[in-house]
């Protein structure tokens, strides 16, 4: 019986980014490299110096890259692959039955987290409706340490994964709860200086095209009503009742919804309304002050 030789880790990847993008997949380059430092336990940079020197993969490594890569073509998520996504500074466990971050909602936690470091109390407190994986819970914790973090999580799988990554990162730091963001934490009516949210916003008839979100994420997380904005709604009416008088509101939206979620918020009462664009310069959420 002849044994295939080791091989080596540039040609691995070659191969790989091939498979991807004969597949379609974005980025396949960056794919590639991802599952290939997964499989061999390198950062990126690690493995591009291990490409340079020569270095090889064995049998069993290659079989592990080649099984990965098969999914990664058929358009799993590559964060479902590695079991990991990255979210500002933080490294989420993340799976099937949970919302994957986007980069995009990391704009979201930094407005939440100037909200919250301009509030004068020395203990602020501050809701996350809809945590997921609890990726905006624990950038507030983690950031703004003398905060008191709550977050409601009403899907029982998103709920374990926030379970995993509170205890992995801030165990005792978020309070999560299994909840119905609608009447979540009624103990703290009126006492809340910050609620944050990236709610389902997609309308019920705009499938997405991309696989890894139409096929994968949880439809509970993504679709909101005809409009998008039924949970954007509730969302208006549990922050007046949660947020302090001049406490905020920030929620994340579509692209083109800001002008919608702002009127939304007017005829409620709430001051001040403002639609802020990501890094992509599309709009992606709205922050309004309760009066």
């Amino acid at each position: 019986m002849t044994t295939s030789p080791p091989a080596a880790v540039a040609d691995v990847v070659r191969a790989a980014t091939a498979t991807l993008a004969d597949a379609g997949v974005p980025s396949p380059d960056v794919d590639a490299e991802l599952i290939v430092g997964h499989v061999l336990g390198l950062g990126r940079g690690e493995l591009m110096a291990a490409a340079l020197r020569g270095d090889a993969a064995s049998v069993p490594q290659r079989d592990e890259v080649a099984g990965l890569v098969a999914r990664r073509a058929a358009r799993e998520p590559l964060q479902h692959l590695t079991g990991t996504a990255a979210f500002r500074h933080l490294e989420l466990r993340v799976g099937p039955g949970v919302f994957v971050p986007r980069p995009e909602t990391e704009l979201v936690a930094q407005l939440a987290i100037d909200a919250l470091r301009a509030t004068a109390s020395p203990a602020p407190v501050a809701v996350d409706l809809g945590t997921g994986s609890g990726a905006i819970a624990l950038a507030l914790a983690t950031e703004v340490p003398h905060a008191r973090v709550h977050a409601a999580e009403r899907s029982s799988d998103a709920f374990a994964w926030a379970q995993r990554n509170v205890a992995a990162i801030a165990p005792g730091d978020v309070r999560l709860v299994l909840a119905d963001l609608a009447d979540a934490f009624a103990e703290l009516d009126g006492t809340v200086s910050v609620v944050v949210s990236n709610p389902p916003y997609v309308p019920d008839d705009a499938i997405p095209r991309d696989p890894e979100v139409r096929d994968w994420d949880p439809p509970a997380a993504l679709y909101g009503g005809v409009d998008g904005l039924d949970v954007v709604r509730t969302l208006s009416r549990v922050g007046l009742r949660l947020l302090h008088p001049g406490g905020a509101l920030i929620v994340e939206h579509g692209e083109w919804q800001g002008a919608a979620v702002r009127a939304i918020l007017a005829a409620d009462g709430w001051r001040a309304a403002a639609t802020h664009p990501d890094l992509t310069m599309r709009d992606r959420a709205t922050t309004a002050v309760r009066p």
